[in-house]
């Protein structure tokens, strides 16, 4: 049996990005910036800050990555409080904070989240007709893993 969780056309979106990928965040969110202001955003650490100066509009903001921002988002997730994360991610730097980072985009996939983890990625998920109107995520029903004998 599956379940479904809808997820509004009014998004909530989470935004991260490690230090050497800020840059590149700034600026599509820029290009975005319209598309952004009708979404309520989430944001970690620096990023969030830097977000909200740029886009003049509220970012709540979370910790820094490292010390425990990602698991804010993860946790925010696996409460269906994020519906779409944007993650610009490093992928040519070991990071402190690796493990959560990998189980961030692992609770994506659980929960059946989009992830847009480089600008294509991203462009492509806010040029998609989804972005503008209500939708129906198919969630993976859990219950035999949850009844499993252990």
């Amino acid at each position: 049996m599956e379940n479904f969780r809808k997820i509004t056309v009014s998004k909530r979106i989470a935004m991260v990005a490690h230090d050497n990928r800020k840059v590149e965040l700034l600026d599509w969110a820029n290009s975005n910036r319209e598309q952004l202001s009708k979404n309520k955003l989430y944001a970690t650490g620096t990023t969030g800050k830097l977000l909200e100066a740029l886009l003049n509009q509220p970012v709540e903001l979370l910790l820094s990555g490292p010390l425990g921002g990602d698991q804010q988002v993860g946790s925010m997730i696996a409460e269906e409080r994020i519906d779409l994360l944007v993650f610009f991610w490093d992928p040519m730097s070991a990071q402190p904070h690796d493990p959560d980072v990998k189980a961030l985009l692992r609770l994506c996939v659980v929960w059946n989240i989009p992830v847009a983890s480089n600008r294509a990625t991203a462009d492509f998920i806010f040029t998609s007709p989804l972005m503008n109107e209500d939708y129906i995520a198919v969630q993976t029903d859990y219950t035999k893993y949850l009844n499993r004998v252990v």
